[in-house]
This record gives structure tokens, sequence and C-alpha cells, in this order.
């Protein structure tokens, strides 16, 4: 897969005042930026808009195989993505999010096909992070987002790792600071009678467990 727009990338602020508003403009118009977030760098789309999701694709130079999972503002836009949400995912919602945590649950059937890759389920997950929370909200639509770097290198913790892989194919890099976390969230496949760690990170298999089953509310 290869990207064959080049651009100018701008680096902005997260604190200029036009920084989210900029932002907002690219993602209606279809394009991909690449955003600050609670765990590391991301690049993300319009997670409704299949064009864009496509793109994204395209700039990571990541397999169609791989779904996209999506990131919500707040935890009732996740019923308009999702078309379950088994109690013990419920429960980890409310003791992780926000935070690092992406829940894998079954999908919604109208979602782009090519973010879910061809399957079922849908990964989603709400960042503890204000100014891209406020960003979700204004676009009104879930954000297609992944990591900020190019497929199976490394994660961008800070906007010049960002510029370092995707500089030229994409226009706009939100300078937000190191991320707080510098790593990406622990994911969790909730579809099964018990909770199932496809990729480890800030959270432990044993904080997952005991919240599923009731046994804690909350980290720590």
């Amino acid at each position: 897969m290869t990207q064959a727009v080049r651009y100018r990338t701008i680096v902005k602020s997260a604190q200029e005042p036009d920084a989210l508003a900029f932002a907002l403009s690219l993602l209606r118009a279809g394009q991909v930026i690449a955003i600050p977030t609670d765990t590391v760098y991301g690049v993300a789309a319009d997670g409704l808009n299949h064009d864009a999701v496509q793109r994204l694709y395209e700039v990571k130079e990541r397999p169609l195989d791989r779904p996209i999972p999506l990131l919500l503002a707040d935890i009732d836009d996740v019923w308009h993505v999702i078309r379950s949400f088994p109690a013990g995912a419920h429960r980890l919602a409310r003791a992780f999010w926000p935070g690092p945590l992406t829940l894998v649950l079954p999908a919604r059937p109208e979602l782009p096909p090519v973010l879910l890759a061809g399957g079922t389920t849908v990964g989603v997950r709400i960042p503890d992070h204000d100014w891209l929370r406020e960003l979700i909200r204004r676009l009104g639509h879930p954000l297609a987002a992944t990591s900020a770097n190019l497929s199976d290198r490394p994660p961008a913790r800070t906007a010049e790792d960002v510029l370092e892989q995707l500089g030229g194919r994409i226009p706009l890099v939100i300078d937000d600071g190191p991320a707080r976390e510098g790593e990406a969230s622990t994911v969790v496949d909730c579809t099964g009678e018990a909770p199932r760690i496809l990729r480890p990170g800030p959270l432990s298999e044993d904080e997952i467990v005991r919240v599923w089953r009731g046994e804690e509310s909350a980290r720590g």
C-alpha cells in the first residue's frame, strides 16, 4: 500500500486558540491528522467516513486485515457504535474510562466495513485527554484512531516522533508535549464469557479480571 499525496505537515500546539477548530475542519474534510492522547500519539480520521478511514490505512501503511479502534468522548456514546455491552465490560468501562483501556465489543453493522477489517467487532476507548475529547464532541462522530507511526514501527510518544515517521503524509500534528502514559492502551476482548487480553498495556490482567468479576470497582 502506498501513500501518494505529500503534505507540508503543520505542527500546532494544542494550546493555540485556533488549534481545535483547525483540526476539526480537516477531519470534516475527510483528512487524517495526528493527535495527542493520554497513552501515545495517535493518527486519526472521522470514524464514520469510509474514505477517511481508508486514507488512515494508507498513511500508516497498515494491512487492511487489521481493524482500527474508535475513540469516544463519553460513555453514552458507546451505544452509537456497539450492539451489546456485557455487564463485565460495563464494569471495566466504569472503572477505567477515561483511561488506557480499549474494549473489543460487538460492532453495529452500519459502521464502515473497512474500519472492522471484515470482522464483526470494534475496539472502543475513552481517552483521558480533555482537549481530544472536546474535539470528538465537536466532530459529532467517533474518531478512528491508532498509534501515530508506520505499521509495525515504535509508537510515537511526542510530536517530534510523529514527524519522524509521518511527516509529509498528513497535513497536521497537534502537539501537547510528551504523552503521559507513553504506552499504548490495554486491549481486552469482551465478547466471551471471560475477558481476554489481546494487547498488554498499563492495566494488568489481574486488575481486569477482578473488575470484570465485580471484585473491585476501580483501579488501585
